[in-house]
């Protein structure tokens, strides 16, 4: 007993001594939801417990049988009482990778009920793998604008094992209005651009305070380390391509939950961040490569820029600047910007935290903190999105055990959190 004390006290002072006292002070991020399994281990015919799909008439109508192990979920984003989580179809089986949680009708911890969002209809695949722009293939995350409308990106491939895998449409980028659950916009992303559309893993929105037509998609291309910009008033999409937007040799190294492996993915997130000075509508955006520790900023001016960016790398290599590195292990999947506080906060998949900066400050490591940091159960933190309310919202998954080894269907795999960012960073080096 005595040895098992000394053991965790060694441990927390391991982690303070590391990170630093004052970086783990915030109040830490609260459980919302949580699933060992989505469907869990009961018999799927007729449905599947924790998910309304009518898994009988399996995932696409091919005859596939729900399965449970494959459906990982992905993302998540909150809108007024509704959380969309997303499902990729990595594996055969899976019913919808858009869905929706309605928090009122689902008030405990575990085991939330999944509903296909808009329509299981929507995420459903013809028989023969036919294209159709009025159905979803595969969704890896979301975004909601102050306009109350969801952005998201089908990559349109299924990322099956082996020969399965295969384009089923074009990308496409999709809006659609919550408010009315009308679409508002589909559009195919050009296929001079990209020929097929697995590394797209995010889309960022940047609208006009003022105009909601005014809006601007920010989306990342991992694998072909390119950003597309879309204007919603323009229906133009154009590209910039850069080498900031490569991974970084030295950070491709991860080591999470025991799993060591070597990711080569480059741009991945992208974050508006606050306007360039007090009034003005230019914001600063920031980026980042997944298989890094740097973070890039750039206009918002520059990215909304079609002239510019068909001049060519020549024209606007220059405007995209190098901040530094935010330190040892920071390697991140989504990062966001809250407005009420100045802070950018980062999901650290290499330690299983959720980090932050006050943009306020010097972009260096001692300026980093960390806000929420569990190895048991915040392992794998894939999505992180913050609210109109200034609430940070996180979903962790055990990818890479997913991945490289086998996940206990028994334990609990899959937890979304949230917390208040001002009550994340109390205390923390990123408060004011």
């Amino acid at each position: 007993m005595a040895a098992g004390i000394w053991c965790k006290i060694w441990v927390l002072v391991a982690v303070v001594s590391w990170f630093g006292a004052k970086e783990i002070e915030g109040e830490k991020m609260k459980l919302v939801y949580q699933w060992s399994q989505l469907g869990g281990s009961s018999s799927v015919s007729g449905g599947a417990a924790g998910i309304m799909f009518d898994t009988a008439n399996a995932a696409n109508n091919r005859g596939e049988q729900f399965n449970a192990y494959g459906n990982l979920p992905m993302a998540v984003t909150h809108h007024k009482g509704f959380l969309y989580v997303t499902i990729p179809r990595r594996r055969p089986g899976i019913p919808a990778t858009l869905n929706v949680i309605d928090m009122a009708r689902n008030p405990s911890v575990n085991n939330p009920v999944l509903e296909a969002y808009p329509d299981l209809l929507s995420n459903t695949m013809h028989l023969d793998y036919s294209a159709d722009p009025k159905r979803i293939i595969s969704v890896y995350r979301t975004q909601v604008d102050r306009c109350d409308r969801l952005w998201f990106v089908d990559t349109g491939y299924l990322e099956y094992p082996g020969t399965a895998r295969r384009e089923v449409q074009r990308p496409a980028l999709w809006i659609i209005d919550l408010s009315s659950l009308r679409k508002v916009q589909r559009f195919d992303i050009p296929k001079e651009m990209v020929e097929f559309g697995y590394g797209i893993p995010n889309v960022e929105v940047d609208v006009d305070p003022n105009d909601c037509q005014r809006a601007y998609a920010y989306i990342p291309d991992y694998e072909w380390q390119r950003l597309y910009v879309y204007g919603l008033g323009e229906q133009r999409m154009w590209q910039f391509q850069h080498n900031y937007f490569s991974f970084e040799p030295r950070y491709g190294d991860f080591n999470i939950a025991g799993q060591r492996f070597i990711w080569r993915d480059g741009i991945f997130s992208v974050a508006v961040g606050p306007p360039v000075s007090v009034g003005s509508s230019e914001k600063t955006v920031y980026l980042h490569a997944m298989a890094s520790v740097s973070e890039i900023a750039v206009s918002n001016r520059v990215l909304q820029n079609e002239t510019l960016a068909l001049r060519g790398n020549d024209a606007y290599a220059s405007a995209f600047r190098h901040l530094g590195s935010r330190g040892p292990n920071t390697q991140c999947t989504s990062h966001a910007y809250d407005a009420r506080t100045g802070v950018l906060f980062y999901a650290e998949v290499n330690r299983n935290s959720i980090g932050c900066w006050n943009t306020a400050r010097e972009f260096s490591p001692d300026n980093h903190g960390i806000v929420h940091l569990d190895n048991e159960e915040m392992i794998y933190p894939a999505d992180l999105k913050i609210d109109v309310n200034g609430e940070i919202w996180v979903i962790s998954n055990r990818l890479p055990i997913w991945i490289y080894s086998q996940l206990n269907v028994t334990d609990v795999n899959y937890r979304i959190w949230r917390q208040t960012a001002s009550r994340a960073i109390a205390g923390t080096t990123c408060s004011s």
